[in-house]
């Protein structure tokens, strides 16, 4: 059985492999972007994400799908295809690093919204260093008279629409099994993004068709980890780790797209983890003082 110093720990390993596969994702929607709008790259992720999801069904058989709380599952897919719609826009449409640059503002409304729905305890230590990491997003950014367009503005949608799926999943991840949540998420998305690439529709290109497929494989992976994550640890906790994909989309896109990697991007990406990696030691550190508290009590002679 897992300790209560393994916990944490595990969950942010969970947490920087999904962030990893994301970046992965967003390096493929630009590459399927030579040919296709966005809308219908969403549509192709997830239709082909479904189709890795479904193991979960042979593994576990037909009583995955059945929840008492489908009406929520409706609330928080209808959440997270408008942020997919809008961060594939994003990515499509602006430098990459920008992209997800902008859409890593969203621990922000995470650390909120779980101390507001989820009663989540959030203290000063790690606050500051949630409020440092998005110092270093804004860093990377540049905030300035070309930052904040019309794409820029559709990046920070996505970013808060994000932040309202992860808090949806720390509610569910209470009651219910995460390979539930990963299949019937993967499912419902087919049919809700199908509107939305009908509008732009053209067949791919045969070369297109293994970004389209590679696409739904990393991001079922990545939401697999994601959820995986959520279920061990606060999600105010695993939020900043997720800045790890801006780290490796940045490397990605110079070294594929030729999108140069300045000194600004740099500084805000040491920044970043800087903050990441002293909140795992800060929750490290009270988890082995609550151990010892624990051990103490249970030494104490009783009467």
């Amino acid at each position: 059985m897992p300790t209560a110093t393994a916990l944490p720990l595990r969950a942010v390993w969970l947490m920087m492999a999904s962030a990893s596969l994301f970046a992965l994702m967003a390096v493929v929607i630009r590459l399927a972007s030579a040919q296709l709008h966005p809308f219908q790259i969403t549509f192709f992720r997830s239709s082909f994400g479904a189709l890795f999801a479904l193991p979960l069904l042979y593994m576990h058989g037909w009583q995955l799908l059945r929840t008492p709380r489908f009406g929520f599952y409706v609330m928080r897919c209808v959440l997270g295809m408008g942020g997919m719609l809008a961060g594939f826009w994003a990515i499509v449409n602006l430098p990459l690093a920008e992209a997800i640059a902008l859409s890593y503002s969203s621990p922000l409304f995470v650390t909120i919204g779980a101390v507001l729905f989820l009663g989540e305890v959030v203290r000063m230590r790690r606050w500051s260093a949630v409020v440092a990491g998005f110092i270093g997003v804004l860093v990377i950014v540049r905030p300035g008279s070309d930052s904040f367009t019309a794409g820029s503005l559709v990046a920070l949608m996505a970013a808060g629409l994000t932040g309202a799926v992860t808090i949806s999943i720390k509610s569910l991840t209470g009651s219910e099994p995460a390979d539930r949540i990963v299949l019937l998420t993967t499912l419902l998305w087919v049919p809700l993004s199908l509107p939305a690439a009908l509008g732009v529709w053209q067949w791919p290109h045969p070369d297109i068709w293994r970004w389209l497929i590679l696409s739904g494989a990393l991001g079922t992976g990545g939401h697999y980890c994601w959820t995986r994550a959520l279920r061990l640890a606060d999600a105010s906790l695993l939020a900043p780790f997720s800045y790890l994909q801006l780290l490796v989309v940045a490397v990605l896109a110079w070294l594929i797209f030729g999108e140069n990697v300045d000194r600004y991007t740099v500084m805000g990406a040491v920044i970043i983890i800087g903050a990441s990696l002293y909140i795992t030691h800060r929750e490290y550190s009270l988890a082995r003082r609550r151990h010892r508290q624990v051990s103490a009590a249970r030494a104490e002679p009783t009467i």
